[in-house]
């Protein structure tokens, strides 16, 4: 038989219905933040989703873009009528198109291009063109320019302009013989009057009771013509022969001071005005001291023959990096454009007398030297002749 109060709940099995309705509402609001938690995480989820495809869709356009554009430059690095050669780190050979296999013949992939090619390469007096020796028998003459890399190698361009380089070889040698053919008929037109005239002097003195006086007379006159052919076939050679002489380092003040020490006398009533401004330093320079002031002196005879009573000559001597600066110029009467730009043509000269050299071989010499020649002028306004020299070492 049970016990009577068997059925009674003890306290301790009471359960607080406060604390109850307060852990269903704890329990209800932690669901209710899952929810909007997984809402939320819910959310982002899709915003990020969409974001991933709008970012793959753009990166697929890229790329898309980029194999086109890399299958155009495919296309047109085939089509070009120029080689093209990458070269990696180490100098090999990673890629070439096809009109470089054409240009060399083979495939050299892999190889060191110093090893392959550079013995069959002959440098120019063109730094960026190489005469290649594809045969033996066969020669062609290549441009090659190099460009670097990003990643340290190296692009080669290749063009092959041998024909290009027959051609200009054939035009050299036509404007060589154009040449010669004008100094020729040039020396004939200058020998001939003064040979001519030499030789009716001398004819004169054959003629039967001819007096001492005039003997004298055309011995004097023949020998004046048959000295001015000697020094016209002087500058003849020394025109032809160019630059030959040794050089020397020297001061170019000096070699200013003796043309000047040479010509100024010339001017007997000294009816010119002269002035000379020399470089404050030695301005030294590597030429022949003998035909540099020659070639000085004849400019500043050229003034003074430009020049007369009144008139002023002055020789300026200054730096110009990276050689030096002669000006010598005159208040004479000037030229007009056409004869200033004959001035330094061989034979052309305006004096009667002139042997049309002098300038030629002045424009000549400078150019041997590394140096250059220039002229302003104008009718009534004088002259000014600029040269430019390199500084010696």
């Amino acid at each position: 038989m049970s016990s009577p109060n068997s059925s009674i709940p003890s306290p301790s099995d009471k359960i607080d219905r406060a604390e109850l309705e307060q852990a269903f509402s704890l329990f209800n609001e932690a669901s209710r933040q899952l929810v909007e938690a997984y809402q939320e995480l819910e959310s982002k989820v899709g915003s990020l989703t969409h974001e991933l495809a709008v970012a793959n869709g753009a990166l697929r356009q890229q790329f898309e873009e980029k194999a086109a554009l890399s299958q155009r430059l495919g296309t047109l690095l085939a089509a070009l009528p120029g080689g093209v050669v990458e070269l990696d780190l180490q100098g090999r050979v990673s890629a070439m198109n096809p009109a470089a296999l054409v240009i060399f013949g083979h495939a050299l992939d892999g190889q060191d291009w110093d090893a392959a090619v550079g013995p069959r390469l002959r440098a120019t007096s063109v730094a960026t063109e190489w005469d290649f020796a594809l045969e033996p028998e066969i020669e062609r003459r290549l441009s090659i320019v190099s460009s670097t890399l990003d990643d340290g190698g190296r692009i080669l361009l290749i063009h092959d302009v041998s024909e290009s380089w027959r051609l200009r070889r054939q035009l050299e040698l036509h404007k060589r013989l154009a040449a010669m053919g004008e100094m020729a008929a040039g020396l004939a037109h200058q020998l001939r009057t003064p040979l001519a005239t030499a030789l009716l002097y001398t004819a004169n003195l054959a003629k039967p009771g001819l007096g001492e006086a005039e003997r004298l007379k055309f011995g004097e006159k023949s020998l004046a013509r048959l000295r001015y052919l000697e020094t016209l076939i002087k500058n003849m050679l020394q025109f032809v022969r160019g630059q030959q002489a040794a050089l020397e380092v020297v001061d170019l003040n000096l070699v200013v001071e003796e043309a000047m020490q040479t010509v100024q006398p010339h001017d007997a009533s000294a009816s010119r005005r002269w002035t000379l401004a020399l470089a404050a330093e030695p301005a030294w320079v590597e030429v022949n001291r003998k035909e540099l002031t020659g070639a000085v002196i004849n400019l500043l005879d050229n003034a003074v023959q430009a020049t007369q009573a009144g008139d002023a000559i002055a020789v300026a001597l200054e730096r110009a990096e990276p050689g030096w600066r002669l000006v010598v110029s005159d208040t004479g009467c000037g030229m007009s454009d056409a004869v200033r730009d004959r001035l330094f043509e061989p034979f052309f000269t305006t004096r009667k007398e002139g042997t049309g050299l002098g300038l030629a071989i002045v424009r000549n010499l400078l150019t041997a030297y590394g140096g250059e020649i220039d002229v302003r002028s104008a009718p009534g306004e004088g002259a000014t002749f600029t040269i430019l020299l390199p500084a010696a070492h």
